[in-house]
This record gives structure tokens, C-alpha cells and sequence, in this order.
């Protein structure tokens, strides 16, 4: 019983803290010590501790002796490297998806999250398009297997501050929602090496689209 208070509890710490890494409200470069971060949080330091060593093991926060942990931030290279990784595990991952024989359901879900992106373009809602976005790529995590779609999301949860930051800059790219289509396309007609194809494409193009923004901003990290 206390075990699982005590999960529950480190569970709480580091939800809450990585939705404030992620959304910005903590900003790359903050710091502070492990009491002001528990009393920030109105807990007690040992959940707090836990949650922040796994968010060191995520890449989002650095553990300093003494000083507490600081949010990371996300420089250029860092950005290349994790979406180089994501295209193609994700290739991978939408390979695994059009091979499956019965996704009727699976598709309406991605269809509805591609949906949704368009809607949000469409209301000029660049935080509803970044998220549907992601969602978009998360349920073609979520049919492949297990383990893919954790090393996809983690590699999501790396730049998705930088995503948002530089789509607020530059727009949503115009070209994301036909390549969405048609990854769902090649998904649905079970066509594994054309659904790799198209989304490895998707995340690289993603990538040079961010990159130029990257750039053209003179910043040197997010």
C-alpha cells in the first residue's frame, strides 16, 4: 500500500513537472534546488527527487550537486540528431502499421488527428496544430509495437519544445498535411515500404523546414 503511494506520488512529480518543462512555463536554462522545486510543487523531496532523476534519463533537466537540476535547452545539432532518429524509427513504425490486417479503427484515429491539423490551420491555431501534429505521430507509434513507440516518444518529448517555439515563428508547413494523407493512404492500402518511404520523408522535410527557421533566427539554442 505505502509502495504504491509512494509510485503514485513520484508518478504526480514528474507528470506535472515534465508538462511544465514541455509546454515552456519552466524555460530551458531554469534552475533551482530540490526544495523550491518540491515546495513549487506542494510535495515532500523524495517523490521530487525520483521524478527528476528520470528526467534527467530523458534528457530534459541536468542534475547538479548541490545546486538542483536545471531545464536543458536544445541547440541546433541536438535538433538534427533526434529527428535523423525519428525518421527512421518512425519509417519503421509506419512499415509495422500498414502490414496489420485489421486497423479499421486505427485509421479512423489517425484520420481524426490529421483532421483535426487541418481544422487547426485552418482557425490559425498553431498550438492546436502543434499538438495534433504530434498526436498524429504518436498513433502511428502506438500500432507498431511497444518498444518503438517508447523510443518514438521520447525522441518527441526531446525537441517538442523547440517544434513549438520554431512553428510559432515560421507557421505550420503548408506541405505537412498532404504528406499526411498520404502516409495514411500508403497505411491503409498495406503498403509498408511506401508508408517508410512517405514518413521518412515527412520527418525530413520537417527537418529542414525547422532547420532553416533554426537558422534564419540567428538563436543558437531553444
Amino acid at each position: 500500500m505505502l509502495a504504491r503511494v509512494k509510485e503514485t506520488r513520484v508518478n504526480n512529480a514528474y507528470e506535472k513537472l515534465k508538462t511544465d518543462i514541455l509546454s515552456g512555463e519552466l524555460a530551458p536554462g531554469f534552475q533551482a534546488p530540490e526544495p523550491e522545486i518540491a515546495a513549487r510543487l506542494e510535495m515532500s523531496r523524495t517523490p521530487v527527487r525520483e521524478a527528476l532523476i528520470r528526467l534527467e534519463a530523458e534528457g530534459l533537466v541536468s542534475l547538479i550537486p548541490r545546486r538542483g537540476a536545471k531545464v536543458l535547452s536544445i541547440q541546433l545539432q541536438d535538433l538534427i540528431e533526434v529527428m535523423e532518429i525519428l525518421a527512421v524509427l518512425e519509417g519503421l513504425a509506419a512499415s509495422i502499421f500498414a502490414r496489420l490486417e485489421n486497423k479499421t479503427d486505427a485509421l479512423a484515429e489517425l484520420e481524426c488527428a490529421s483532421t483535426a491539423a487541418l481544422l487547426a490551420r485552418d482557425q490559425n491555431d498553431l498550438n492546436g496544430w502543434i499538438d495534433q501534429d504530434d498526436r498524429f505521430h504518436r498513433i502511428i507509434a502506438k500500432y507498431s509495437n511497444a518498444r518503438l513507440e517508447r523510443e518514438i516518444g521520447l525522441n518527441l518529448e526531446q525537441i517538442h519544445r523547440a517544434v513549438r517555439v520554431l512553428t510559432r515563428m515560421n507557421g505550420a508547413p503548408v506541405e505537412a498535411d498532404a504528406e499526411h494523407r498520404s502516409l495514411t493512404e500508403a497505411i491503409s492500402g498495406g503498403h509498408e515500404n511506401a508508408a517508410s518511404e512517405i514518413a521518412q520523408a515527412h520527418r525530413l522535410n520537417a527537418l529542414q523546414a525547422l532547420r532553416s527557421v533554426f537558422e534564419r533566427s540567428g538563436v543558437s539554442q531553444l
